[in-house]
């Protein structure tokens, strides 16, 4: 009799238990950690925890005395070689100034004329090297321009600030963590399911995402099983996408997943 109690209870929880239930969070696909290319203190901050950002918007600026002392030597540099270039070219000019005297005065191949032929191909040597200075030299402003824009951090893509680690004064060296954006166009459910029921999960399966908080339901699709397990828990992560349709939800929300068996 017992067994037919536990046959009849069997068969009754498997033909209703159609569905694995599964508790997850909403976190963001498109998660940047922003810090610092260069070191040097932290001058202003325009943005904080919670505020919403768009793509190129600068989210903070640094102040480096390194830099402004190789910018202004960049810039003296150039200047100094524009000004030889002048110098080169009024000597030359002035010359073939002297050199037309004696064509006019027909003493065009004498030793005066060499002597002027002489001291022209000086100066056009030192013209053409003092070209090539300035060529250099405007180079070196460039790339400075293009390092200093890298003193202005700005935001690779629109989202939310959720975290923030530097105030204004700081000294930030490269590698180091001033903000995490979370682009919330890209939000997914992370959830562990256990190695038993990993057989009833696969890529592209549809499942049932329902969000209590915001009383929120939708169909998502499984993204991605990570083939590695929680040695401790051995439990799998999977990734379900889905599309919050305008609704306000942010990472970290409470979801339930319903997996059809």
């Amino acid at each position: 009799m017992k067994k037919i109690i536990f046959l009849f209870t069997f068969t009754f929880i498997s033909l209703f238990a159609t569905e694995l239930q599964v508790t997850g969070t909403v976190v963001s696909d498109n998660q940047k950690m922003i810090g610092a290319r260069y070191m040097g203190y932290v001058k202003e901050i325009h943005f904080n925890i919670g505020d919403e950002v768009k793509r190129e918007d600068i989210i903070f600026t640094m102040e480096s005395a390194e830099f402004d002392i190789m910018q202004n030597q960049a810039d003296l540099a150039l200047e100094q070689a524009e000004l030889m270039v002048e110098m080169y070219r009024t000597r030359l000019d002035s010359i073939r100034h002297e050199q037309k005297k004696l064509t006019r005065r027909k003493l065009k191949g004498g030793s005066e004329w060499k002597d002027l032929e002489s001291m022209a191909e000086n100066v056009q040597a030192g013209l053409a090297a003092t070209r090539s200075t300035i060529k250099n030299a405007t180079e070196k402003v460039k790339q400075m321009a293009s390092m200093m824009n890298y003193l202005e951090i700005k935001a690779p893509n629109a989202g939310i600030i959720v975290q923030k680690q530097i105030r204004v004064g700081d000294l930030i060296v490269p590698g180091m963590l001033a903000f995490v954006l979370v682009d919330l166009n890209h939000l997914e459910v992370e959830a562990q399911i256990s190695e038993g029921d990993l057989l009833k999960v696969h890529k592209g399966k549809a499942v049932k995402v329902d969000i209590p908080s915001m009383k929120f339901r939708t169909m998502g699709m499984v993204k991605s099983v990570v083939p590695s397990a929680n040695p401790m828990t051995h439990t799998f992560t999977i990734r379900v996408a889905f599309d919050k349709k305008g609704k306000d939800i942010f990472p970290g929300m409470y979801v339930n997943l319903s997996i059809p068996n």
